[in-house]
């Protein structure tokens, strides 16, 4: 029987070996744990591991060359739009910017070039990746496209103490490790990775007290039943929380309101792969050269930060957000006469809004600290009721 991965682009020799070392680190990893290794252990390691996780490595991650592609990839006016919504919150609060995994850079340029025209640059423009590759990247980046620019940039090691602005992460969340929870007749399950030979095979086991067990005890389905539950999720936002003095944390990301994520018919759970822009089930295929994510629940997000201190200041799609935050507006600055120009970026944003494409599944949801005026971003399209 051919393989299911048989039709899949090969990797080079070079990125095969990479992820054999990965493999051999995961296997190792197992082995030292009794033959067994939560999931949520196994998909930090796959993604983070210190110089052969995906993220942690040096493999082309976006991009035509890469393995999917990001909304500041696909057009400049999504970063030149939310940076109308980072513009409305600094004039309120002052302060810098904070971006999580901010990939090549390319949403870095486009708030601090629309920013620079709005005069409402910060002082600081934060970056915080675990890449030292994507990293080098950046800096590059913006030192070629927006070289009056580059002295904001700031990299940082780990989250600052205490922070003030506005933290900014686009498709962050949905890359932080899941745990598996299956429903069975005979009670609650986390589902782990074993080992058969040098073969990595699904193993269940009862569930265990604690965070994870507490949140699935609180959802209402139906066995048999395969979900995710995300307590490092909730626990990034607590301490993203915690360390806002002032201002606000925007986060843009796939996923739902508990309802939808939940749904009976949601029964095999959210969790992909994703490899040269193939979506993948199997997240054993080449470790450290796909990338692993799952939906995220904005209802987690949400009561995390409330839970935080923080106000629910809205939730709604990307394409209403954009809507709000002007991308009409500058669409419309370039003429529909000029077509070589217009038709290229009526199509990008297209792709940005379309509820096909990027528009309806991409969410925005923002939470506060010290700001008590409306946002921008979710003046129509309210969706807090999913919530």
């Amino acid at each position: 029987m051919e393989s299911p991965h048989a039709t899949l682009p090969p990797p080079s020799p070079d990125a095969l070996a990479h992820s054999e070392r990965l493999r051999r680190v995961l296997l190792d990893r197992i082995n030292a744990r009794g033959g067994w290794l939560p999931f949520d252990e196994f998909m930090d390691c796959a993604l983070y591991a210190p110089g052969l996780g995906y993220y942690a490595g040096g493999s082309r991650k976006f991009g035509a060359a890469g393995d999917f592609v990001t909304a500041p990839e696909i057009s400049d006016l999504f970063g030149r739009t939310v940076a109308r919504q980072v513009a409305e919150i600094l004039a309120t609060t002052g302060g810098d910017i904070l971006e999580l995994g901010p990939g090549t850079g390319r949403l870095a340029v486009q708030i601090l070039g629309e920013l620079a025209r709005l005069d409402r640059l910060p002082d600081r423009y934060c970056l915080l990746d675990v890449s030292a590759e994507l990293r080098e990247r950046q800096r590059e980046r913006i030192a070629d496209e927006i070289p009056e620019l580059a002295g904001r940039a700031i990299w940082l090691d780990a989250l600052p103490d205490a922070f003030h602005g506005v933290v900014v992460a686009n498709e962050v969340l949905d890359a932080v490790p899941v745990s598996l929870v299956v429903w069975r007749d005979d009670g609650l399950h986390e589902r782990g990775v074993g080992v058969e030979g040098e073969t990595f095979v699904w193993i269940d086991r009862p569930l265990a007290d604690g965070p994870v067990r507490a949140q699935a005890e609180a959802l209402s389905v139906q066995a048999p039943y395969l979900t995710e539950i995300a307590p490092r999720v909730t626990a990034l936002v607590a301490t993203l929380a915690a360390r806002l003095e002032h201002g606000a944390l925007l986060f843009i990301d796939y996923g739902f309101g508990r309802g939808e994520y939940y749904h009976p018919q949601r029964d095999r759970g959210t969790l992909m792969g994703h490899y040269r822009h193939h979506a993948l089930d199997d997240p054993f295929h080449l470790p450290g050269l796909q990338d692993l994510t799952a939906h995220v629940d904005f209802t987690a997000v949400a009561e995390a930060g409330v839970a935080a201190g923080l106000r629910f200041a809205g939730y709604t799609t990307q394409a209403n957000f954009l809507m709000n935050c002007g991308i009409t507006e500058l669409l419309s600055a370039v003429p529909a006469a000029h077509a070589h120009a217009y038709l290229p970026l009526a199509a990008q944003a297209q792709k940005l809004m379309s509820p096909s494409e990027m528009g309806e599944l991409f969410k925005v949801i923002a939470l506060t600290r010290g700001i008590e005026s409306p946002l921008i971003g979710f003046r129509r399209g309210d969706l807090s009721r999913l919530l």
